[in-house]
């Protein structure tokens, strides 16, 4: 037999089996990564509007918050101002949606407030974008709470009598996670 030269056909078979097998191991914890990076730029999100919409109040608002009939108008004014991002203000932002309500101040009623809640666009299966859902109010206080399939479970809108909130417990409060 002459010289040969190549890889045989067995050869070729291991490598492409030792290669699978490293990405079986690599690519589950790629994904929580991903889902870990999502879930912190929410809550930075959060933050960020928390501080545009005291920025508002205190300048463009003449002590009230972007007042939003819908969610993603309060938003919209934010970004009018230029107090967040064109992203965020559209509403979503790292595979969140993101909504906003507020309630103008009235005298003897309510003082002003809002709410601001980032849920995940996409909480079941291989292309989940978080596990948990974030929410924050008009003290600053960044709620979490597992989604669990049931987007919206974790902050209700307030009303004209008692402002917005958001829902949580102390267990819920981020720093305690």
């Amino acid at each position: 037999m002459k010289n040969q030269k190549g890889f045989s056909l067995i050869e070729l078979l291991i490598v492409v089996v030792i290669i699978g097998i490293i990405a079986a191991i690599a690519i589950p914890n790629l994904l929580a990564a991903r889902r870990s990076a999502n879930e912190g730029s929410a809550a930075s999100s959060l933050r960020t509007i928390h501080g545009a919409s005291a920025t508002y109040q205190a300048t463009t608002g003449n002590g009230n918050f972007p007042v939003s009939a819908q969610t993603a108008a309060g938003l919209a004014e934010l970004n009018a101002a230029n107090l967040v991002d064109g992203v965020l203000g559209q509403g979503t932002k790292s595979g969140y949606n993101f909504t906003y309500e507020s309630f103008p101040f009235e005298v003897g009623v309510n003082p002003a407030s809002f709410s601001a809640v980032a849920e995940p666009q996409q909480v079941a299966g291989i292309t989940m974008t978080g596990t948990r859902s974030f929410g924050i109010a008009t003290d600053g206080v960044l709620y979490v709470a597992p989604t669990n399939g049931a987007v919206g479970a974790m902050a209700h809108a307030g009303d004209a009598a008692t402002g917005a909130s958001v829902t949580g417990t102390n267990a819920d409060v981020m720093g305690n996670q």
